[in-house]
């Protein structure tokens, strides 16, 4: 965490800490760690406690902001649907609407995690948030690795460049990766987001020596 994230504060309470330091963050107060480094005693009772207190976020405050951001999206779309930290920079989201919330080939995960990105840049966030839901992504990098052989197979057979569907940074790495060591074929990304996509064609080396 940065120093940004730290903050020295005196307070009455640990709750006023708290309360203070998540309207500073414009965060929820669960979301934030209060600890004690000092407490000055009442005078016979005439005056109020004072606490010198060091509050941090739970996680970091990007991820954070993008939960709290993304939990009310969700209820505005009335969608059972949780959302919690899954690591350092991606939320699971979990919940009888879950299956909504990934859509067919995961385009509606895919567009909500475009929208939230767009919003965090919005608010001077850099971070880029990933989204998931119980497992879908592992789900979808299988999906897409048996998808890069086949383009692989294709591209081959008909001796020229297979194009893939628009996809998310993450997505295209699948296919790049699952391609790399192969010497019959190349990948390369194309296009601008949220449209940009794979190609994969045969190699030039390879070409050559069928000519």
């Amino acid at each position: 965490m940065s120093d940004q994230e730290t903050l020295i504060l005196e307070v009455a309470s640990v709750e006023e800490a708290r309360s203070l330091a998540a309207v500073r963050w414009s965060l929820n107060p669960e979301d934030v760690i209060v600890k004690v480094i000092e407490e000055e005693k009442s005078f016979f009772g005439f005056l109020g406690r004072k606490l010198t207190v060091e509050v941090k976020p739970v996680a970091p405050l990007g991820l954070l902001k993008g939960k709290k951001v993304l939990s009310e999206l969700l209820d505005y779309m009335e969608l059972d649907v949780e959302t919690l930290e899954q690591d350092s920079n991606s939320l699971n989201l979990s919940g009888e609407d879950a299956g909504i919330i990934i859509g067919k080939y995961g385009e509606t995960i895919k567009s909500l995690e475009y929208l939230l990105n767009l919003m965090l840049r919005g608010m001077d966030l850099s971070m880029k948030l990933r989204l998931d839901s119980d497992g879908y992504r592992d789900r979808r990098v299988a999906s897409l690795q048996r998808l890069a052989l086949s383009a692989a197979r294709k591209a081959l057979k008909r001796d020229k460049p297979t194009y893939l569907e628009p996809m998310t940074s993450w997505e295209r790495r699948v296919i790049h990766m699952t391609l790399k060591e192969r010497n019959d074929v190349e990948t390369r990304s194309v296009g601008e987001e949220p449209t940009r996509k794979v190609i994969v064609c045969p190699s030039l080396g390879r070409s050559k020596r069928n000519r």
